[in-house]
């Protein structure tokens, strides 16, 4: 289709202008001049409070203010997946001192949304690729639902359930979109702000199902407040060595794992972009970031700003087209 092939191009352009920034920022290491000792750091989390985003950027903020010497307050702007809290990231000055970690849904948005309040390719510069994890699709206890297995045999059989996701377009909602396509059977989805609010939900069975990262969903599955039932990547999760993968479940080669990125807006300095990119590695390898992570079910990736572009690049590339072929649309939340 010809809005598929506009997709791949933007993802390739996005690319190429990647490799421009990246090596002009290799002549410009002397320009991160004074920063950051003018002013306290920004770090928006594009979602409300309890979500992944939220528990990232203030697990990270702690040790990017060791590394960096300087405050680093968190600030929530939740909203349209992800998009309000990215626009004011990226309307903001360019001098350092304002970023935003965002989720996967930053990869869906451009395909998604019929105009975006900034482009995602010259008013976004990204900084660092943090981590993945595997999406959960847990129960509610109220549910009676206790096996992938018997959900898909009842979902076959007729019997509608409803899911909750953190929005139109995120990637739960798009991963259980495939696999209702792939399994023959339709589910209900109801989008939620952000992971807070889902939880919530799921715990008080107002929702039957919901769909989060690995990161969201654990402490309500070690507390026993939901039942696990299967994860969204090829490979089982070290955190949930007794939950099967939808791959081994029926659905061969089925993978959808989720993300976390910090992003800039376009025009910082991309000598500061790569001190920031320096300082959150090292703060992602520090044992108060590293294995708070790895408690709940994050495979730290820390990539350069280069490497988290191509990244980005590819996730709307890939999960545009899937927006496109089957038609999904946003409506009001």
């Amino acid at each position: 289709m010809q809005f598929c092939s506009k997709i791949a191009e933007k993802a390739l352009i996005f690319t190429f202008l990647l490799f421009g920034l990246i090596g002009f920022s290799s002549a410009q290491t002397a320009g991160v001049g004074s920063w950051p000792t003018q002013k306290p750091i920004r770090l928006i989390a594009v979602f409300p409070p309890g979500g992944s985003v939220d528990q990232v950027a203030r697990i990270l903020a702690p040790a990017l203010q060791a590394q960096l010497k300087q405050n680093v307050i968190v600030e929530n702007v939740g909203g349209a997946s992800g998009v309000i809290g990215t626009a004011a990231m990226a309307r903001a000055d360019a001098d350092g001192y304002t970023f935003a970690v965002v989720f996967d849904t930053h990869g869906v948005n451009p395909s998604l949304k019929d105009k975006l309040p900034y482009d995602t390719i010259k008013e976004i510069a990204p900084v660092t690729l943090i981590g993945s994890s595997p999406m959960v699709l847990v129960a509610s206890k109220k549910s009676g639902i206790t096996s992938f297995k018997q959900l898909v045999e009842q979902s076959k059989a007729g019997k509608q359930f409803s899911y909750g996701s953190i929005g139109i377009g995120s990637l739960g909602h798009l991963a259980m979109a495939r696999l209702a396509k792939q399994a023959g059977f339709d589910w209900n989805h109801i989008p939620y702000r952000g992971g807070g609010p889902l939880m919530q939900d799921i715990l008080g069975g107002q929702v039957e199902l919901a769909v989060g990262s690995e990161f969201l969903v654990k402490p309500q599955i070690d507390s026993g407040g939901v039942v696990p039932l299967v994860i969204t990547t090829t490979k089982r999760s070290p955190g949930l060595p007794n939950v099967p993968t939808i791959a081994e479940s029926g659905f061969p080669g089925f993978n959808a794992p989720s993300w976390w990125a910090i992003l800039a807006p376009g025009k910082t300095p991309p000598a500061i972009v790569n001190a920031m990119n320096q300082a959150v590695i090292k703060s992602l390898k520090t044992p108060a970031v590293a294995d708070k992570f790895k408690a709940q079910g994050i495979d730290v990736i820390a990539a350069g700003p280069e490497a988290t572009g191509d990244f980005i690049g590819k996730q709307i590339a890939i999960w545009g087209k899937f927006v496109i072929e089957n038609n999904i649309k946003e409506t009001a939340q």
